[in-house]
């Protein structure tokens, strides 16, 4: 009899998530547009109510935090010989932003955000890289770096070698940035998963409805990408902190999972976003860094070049633009402000296959060989 009863129960608790999904799924704007818009203002208002007794039980470091912003505000506003020093750190401050920002672009919507290593910081780093190994130097003028790359007038171009470290150091910040937004944006998955755990209700989301799919099938799964899963699942739960660091250390698309196990097993939130941040930000940028610097560094571009002539037939023909291209690039490092107006076109292009290329611009990238 009672086995019968607790079968009835969990039946009836069964039916009755499935019935609030359904409900949950209905309430779209464009189907019940009142009903939507009310509950979410019901749910501003219960957010914005939580967040002020939170700020007021910390209403110490509050205050002293909006005391700190009052005080930057007057000495922004002031004029004085500081204003330099302000100028400066502003504009760290927003080169600094901005690279975040593509970083969180790239990581976050659980895999489906945009490739801007590819598309900025990759392009950014070879241009470094280039321009190094021309100038002989990673001392540009700044003002314009690095808007604009060009070599020193105090620097014999080419007459000295240049080091690794030195091109590594000179983008280190760009990179670390862009590394700390993709931590940034790997955030979401966990603070859902740790939700879901928490309020004891799945989400309305189905990388979170395969996650729980794949713990129930446990080792029984064939296939070879849900064995990976579960591998990295496995490895962030019972090594903590090490095995996120190395999931986070490595280029790896499913490390998602590893977000969304780090919530579901309610990791401290330190404990995940630490390990995430020495790995992208640190470890696993200073690897990309590295491929980057060697894959544009001189003596293997001028061998990509010598390769493109050995090619039969097409070799001489196709050898010849590309000379072409890196003589131009190589006197545009060498622009003076007395030149005239700068050279609008690309920085560097960054050519995929034969003829797909992403270009580094004044004013973003563009696509295709007719931009360089």
């Amino acid at each position: 009899m009672a086995e019968k009863r607790e079968e009835h129960s969990t039946s009836s608790l069964g039916e009755l998530k499935q019935r609030d999904l359904d409900e949950r799924l209905q309430l779209v704007l464009w189907k019940k547009p009142l009903r939507t818009l009310r509950y979410f203002l019901l749910e501003t208002l219960l957010t914005l109510k939580e967040w002020m007794s939170r700020v007021w039980l910390q209403r110490g470091p509050a205050f002293a935090f909006l005391l700190m912003l009052v005080s930057c505000s007057v000495i922004y506003s002031i004029e004085g010989a500081h204003q330099k020093y302000v100028v400066y750190l502003e504009k760290k401050l927003l080169w600094c932003a901005y690279w975040v920002g593509l970083g969180v672009l790239s990581s976050v919507g659980l895999g489906t955000g945009l490739h801007t290593f590819l598309l900025y910081l990759g392009p950014h780093i070879a241009s470094v890289t280039l321009a190094a190994y021309e100038c002989g130097s990673v001392d540009f003028p700044e003002p314009p770096y690095p808007d604009q790359i060009t070599c020193s007038p105090t620097e014999p171009a080419g007459d000295r070698a240049i080091s690794l470290w030195s091109i590594i150091s000179k983008v280190r910040l760009e990179a670390c940035m862009w590394g700390a937004g993709t931590a940034i944006g790997e955030l979401p998955p966990y603070f859902m998963a740790r939700a879901a755990r928490l309020s004891g209700a799945g989400p309305d989301d189905e990388d979170y409805q395969e996650f729980e799919e794949m713990l129930e099938q446990g080792d029984n799964a064939q296939d070879f990408a849900t064995r990976a899963k579960l591998a990295v699942q496995k490895m962030v739960r019972r090594v903590g902190f090490f095995g996120i660091l190395a999931c986070a250390s490595i280029p790896n698309p499913l490390f998602d999972l590893a977000g969304i196990t780090c919530g579901h097993f309610l990791v401290p939130f330190w404990t995940f976003f630490g390990a995430t941040l020495i790995g992208k930000a640190v470890i696993k940028m200073h690897i990309q860094k590295l491929f980057v610097i060697i894959t544009f560094s001189r003596h293997i571009v001028e061998q990509m070049v010598a390769l493109i002539g050995a090619l039969p037939l097409l070799g001489a023909s196709l050898q010849k633009p590309f000379r072409e291209y890196l003589e131009a690039q190589r006197a545009k490092l060498h622009h003076r402000a007395e030149d005239g107006t700068p050279n609008q076109f690309c920085e560097v292009c960054v050519c995929v296959c034969v003829c797909v290329c992403v270009c580094v611009c004044e004013k973003g990238p563009v696509y295709g060989c007719g931009g360089c």
